[in-house]
């Protein structure tokens, strides 16, 4: 499929972890660094974590040392590992092809809540 397909939110308590998983077709995913975004109501949509096509990773400072970002390239799937969550972590969360401002392809995304 072109559109990547997200799974994996869902609700947890503040210290717990979620995994994430955003398959897309395999000719995109071998041609695509990959990464992962979130948006919390009334806010905009921020880089969460993205990985090159060599697997270098990048975070946002606010995840750095929580969340791990890694790729399957016999799944074609890209995974975001989120451990320690804090109710701020509170989200949906998008995967998208590619890295901006080139063209890319977004998820419907996913619903990360995270009690306190």
């Amino acid at each position: 499929q072109v559109q990547p397909a997200e799974s994996g939110g869902g609700l947890v308590q503040a210290g717990g972890s979620l995994r994430l998983a955003c398959t897309v077709s395999r000719i995109i995913f071998s041609i695509n660094d990959m990464g992962w975004y979130r948006q919390a109501p009334g806010k905009q949509r921020e880089l969460v974590a993205a990985i090159t096509l060599g697997g270098t990773t990048s975070y946002a400072d606010s995840v750095k040392g929580r969340f791990t970002i890694s790729r399957d390239n016999a799944k074609n799937t890209v995974y975001l590992q989120m451990n320690s969550l804090k109710p701020e972590d509170t989200a949906i969360y998008y995967c998208r092809t590619g890295s901006p401002p080139g063209f890319g392809f977004w998820g419907q995304g996913t619903q990360v809540s995270v009690s306190s």
